[in-house]
């Protein structure tokens, strides 16, 4: 039974996948079914046998296709399957691009082609889950230019914007490649002089939406893009290492507010000294100034040792907090 429901699903992701693609070949049916070519051979004779109108083109570039007109009825879809559609329809990020409206409209037809005994999985799904995307104590962005990019970035065309970098303001024609919403801020791929690179759409002063059209990079994948994108800024922002001493509380705090990449790339000694503290290296910013803010936040219960200037540095802030508030008691 297993295996024929595994089978069952595997021949309706052929059919979903031969009517959103028009003409797909037996080599990529296989990799995304992760089987071989010969079981999707065999897929396709039983379709054909049941009588979906499968046709094979034949030549260089050819591969499997429906019938023009046939279309696939929403009626293999499992109940997870169902609530995974409307989930992935959050509200949030379409409004913010001008796209809530047709996503209703969306899913009201997505509602109205499913069967009934799948209509309530959804209607859950919407009920009961809901995307805050900013993190604690943050607002999400309301750029002015979003939609002006998004509109680019689906037809493909060329955006000339003016943009505040960190040091000044910049003019450049952008290819823009795809749009990335990160912790309730939007960014933008987008391809200047050859390179692509990350711009935030906030920062975008001033869009004019242009009506040329561009070659798009060739195997650019926006999800692989961002992830390595993230990893460099991450990295050239940590590039130092600070070794610490750290109470009990200081580990549970080191562990509580810690971003991410500094948590992954942490070294904790496994041995305590005589009043319970552990020594830790820590990635740092690029400045003793920045790496000392980010200490601080941790009060008593972390003891810079190296690198000396930063050492020098926490004791130069906290000398001079110590100063400023006790200077206020005697007022």
């Amino acid at each position: 039974m297993v295996g024929e429901a595994v089978r069952a699903s595997r021949m309706l992701s052929i059919l979903i996948t031969l009517q959103a693609k028009g003409r797909v070949t037996a080599t990529e049916l296989a990799e995304a079914c992760e089987v071989s070519v010969r079981t999707i051979y065999r897929d396709i004779d039983a379709l054909s046998s049941s009588g979906v109108p499968v046709y094979a083109d034949r030549g260089p570039e050819g591969g499997f296709r429906l019938l023009d007109g046939y279309r696939v009825r929403l009626n293999g879809l499992s109940p997870s399957e169902a609530g995974a559609l409307f989930l992935s329809g959050l509200p949030g990020p379409a409004a913010a691009l001008g796209l809530d409206a047709a996503m209703i409209a969306a899913q009201n037809k997505l509602m109205t082609a499913l069967p009934a005994d799948l209509r309530g999985d959804a209607d859950r799904m919407q009920e009961r889950f809901h995307l805050d995307a900013p993190g604690w104590f943050g607002e999400a962005e309301q750029p002015t230019n979003l939609r002006a990019i998004a509109s680019a970035v689906l037809r493909g065309t060329l955006v000339d914007m003016r943009y505040q970098s960190w040091r000044s303001q910049k003019e450049r024609r952008v290819a823009p490649l795809g749009l990335v919403l990160k912790g309730g801020s939007w960014y933008l791929a987008g391809q200047a002089d050859g390179t692509v690179r990350t711009y935030r759409i906030a920062r975008v002063l001033h869009c004019t939406p242009l009506d040329t059209g561009f070659d798009r990079p060739k195997n650019f994948d926006l999800a692989a893009y961002w992830q390595e994108a993230t990893l460099r800024m991450e990295t050239e922002m940590h590039p130092n290492m600070a070794v610490v001493r750290v109470s009990p509380l200081g580990v549970t705090l080191l562990n509580a507010l810690s971003q991410s990449y500094v948590k992954a790339r942490m070294q904790l000694d496994d041995k305590t000294d005589t009043d319970g503290w552990r020594i830790a290296r820590v990635p740092t910013g690029k400045t003793s100034w920045h790496a000392a803010s980010e200490f601080l936040r941790f009060g008593p219960e972390i003891e810079v040792l190296e690198p000396v200037d930063l050492r020098e540095t926490m004791a130069e802030f906290t000398q001079a907090m110590s100063a400023r508030y006790h200077s206020a008691q005697k007022a």
